[in-house]
């Protein structure tokens, strides 16, 4: 698998992972860096295949779980954002595979 694909499926693991309040602040820090990154290499990606949603989507997400400027929210809409993201990351994850991308 190539790292783009890995990067999404850990981030989309990572993710549904974060709903239940059982973990310490550290693993929501190390889950922001985790999604910002691979919101940034799969944005990158995207943008190389002209695949502009694509691009857009994953800005917003790296933007959105930037670990350096955190956007706050309430419990219940981070879970709602983790859920949504998680489900980009490994519908992106397909398309990757789609379009063959190393």
């Amino acid at each position: 698998m190539k790292a783009n694909k890995i990067l999404s499926l850990i981030s989309g693991i990572m993710l549904v992972l974060a709903i239940p309040t059982i973990w310490p602040y550290s693993y929501y820090e190390l889950l922001r860096w985790v999604v910002a990154v691979t919101g940034i290499f799969n944005a990158y990606q995207a943008n190389r295949l002209r695949l502009k949603g694509w691009t857009i989507t994953m800005i917003i997400v790296a933007i959105l779980f930037n670990p350096i400027a955190s956007l706050t929210f309430s419990k219940g809409t981070w879970i709602l954002f983790d859920l949504a993201t998680a489900f980009v990351m490994f519908v992106i994850t397909a398309e990757f595979k789609h379009n063959k991308i190393n």
